[in-house]
């Protein structure tokens, strides 16, 4: 961040802290307040603002998902899932706690349940690529091969330049052994700025040499 836009920040956060003193029962200036702080990787102050946020705020459905965010950057699964919950059940027609949801399911393994949040999450909110490409892994690590490349096509439709989706494709056409294509969706992911992991591509080259 160079020095101009700092002071930008700087003084955008300093009148968040201003706003937070002057009206310090206020749950929305908490969360405002710690949005900044988290855009700045100020994470534990910005917990502990969130966490005032929903003392004043309760039903602020989006300091739970942000919390859970947090506990989720830690590797607190257990946590994230609890907070995004409480978000769902506060605001049941809110996206991304369900794709918040879907996400740490599939980190720990719990594919089924991943797909079904993940499946509502999409249903709520169907413009949402992070939670479609989520679903598009889901169906790759289930060995639904098909349903992933059908979810991966739905988001480049939306997203030409998601390199997850391409990543995903190229994964899904491996396992198809269909390596040519495989190659043809991991340089497209490449492009567009994905990291390819290096097995994945020591692994591609020796199918196709």
């Amino acid at each position: 961040m160079d020095r101009e836009k700092r002071q930008r920040v700087d003084a955008y956060i300093n009148d968040l802290r201003q706003r937070v003193k002057d009206a310090p029962f206020n749950g929305i200036a908490h969360y405002n307040l710690a949005c900044a702080l988290i855009g700045i990787g100020e994470f534990e102050e910005a917990e502990q603002e969130l966490f005032k946020a929903i003392d004043h705020a309760p039903h602020l459905c989006e300091a739970y998902v942000q919390l859970g965010g947090l506990a989720m950057r830690k590797g607190d699964y257990e946590t994230c899932l609890k907070l995004n919950k409480k978000a769902s059940e506060i605001t049941p027609s809110f996206a991304v706690p369900h794709s918040n949801l879907g996400f740490v399911y599939l980190q720990m393994g719990e594919v089924d349940k991943a797909i079904e949040s993940l499946t509502r999450a999409i249903e709520l909110s169907p413009k949402l690529v992070q939670a479609r490409t989520t679903l598009a892994s889901a169906y790759l690590m289930k060995g639904e091969i098909d349903k992933c490349i059908e979810e991966c096509k739905k988001v480049i439709d939306q997203e030409p330049e998601f390199g997850p989706a391409y990543n995903n494709l190229g994964l899904a056409y491996m396992e198809k052994g269909d390596y040519k294509k495989a190659k043809e969706f991991f340089d497209l992911a490449t492009t567009y700025n994905f990291d390819v992991p290096d097995e994945i591509i020591k692994e591609l080259s020796a199918q196709l040499t």
